[in-house]
């Protein structure tokens, strides 16, 4: 009798490894306008930052772990700084950012740990994490996080005209639209409870 070979195992896949070369990624620095707000915006070259995606990528765990590529740019006056990174695998909703809001904003700067600061927030029609100035920034900073999906980007700085300007002109996730409340003449009538007759007693 012939024994049947043994049904082989299916190999894991295995887990994505953050990358520490950044590959130049032109469709993802062209995503970046020129200038917002009336000031011009510095699309830093790609070999003139020693940045990687695993460098940035630490700041957001596992999601960190699949950014394939990061563009950098930056405002002089009023000063401001925006990362931009792609995605590789599934896509990434902002609301999946919220456990490494505290680290994002480490990565920038801020000191401490404490998610508590940032909040939910619409910019332009898309949805954002936004955390606004306090006792641990500079006078009118702000930090905003978001994804498009395919693209994550951290933004931090001190002119929020300028700010959400450029947010305005990235992509993002389009923010749900509010549930609409029940309107009164859908409540039941106190005019349906019976009235009594002249009968009644």
């Amino acid at each position: 009798m012939v024994t049947p070979p043994p049904t082989p195992e299916p190999t894991p896949t295995p887990a994505p490894t953050p990358r520490f070369t950044n590959t130049p990624d032109e469709e993802l620095a062209g995503l970046i306008p020129d200038a917002v707000a009336g000031v011009t915006v510095v699309i830093a070259p790609f070999d003139e930052f020693a940045l990687t995606p695993g460098d940035i990528g630490a700041a957001y765990g596992e999601i960190g772990d699949r950014f394939a590529s990061l563009a950098v740019a930056y405002i002089e006056q009023p000063r401001l700084t925006l990362y931009a990174m792609r995605v590789d695998g599934a896509s990434v909703a902002t609301e999946d950012l919220e456990p490494h809001l505290s680290t994002a904003g480490r990565y920038v700067g801020i000191a401490g740990l404490d998610p508590d600061p940032w909040e939910e927030a619409v910019v332009a029609g898309n949805q954002v994490w936004v955390r606004p100035e306090d006792n641990a920034t500079a006078a009118g900073t702000r930090i905003y996080t978001w994804s498009s999906g395919e693209f994550v980007f951290l933004l931090i700085g001190v002119d929020d005209t300028v700010n959400q300007s450029l947010i305005e002109a990235l992509p993002g996730e389009a923010a749900p639209s509010p549930t609409p409340t029940p309107s009164a003449s859908a409540e039941p009538s106190s005019s349906a409870d019976p009235t009594p007759s002249a009968d009644d007693g």
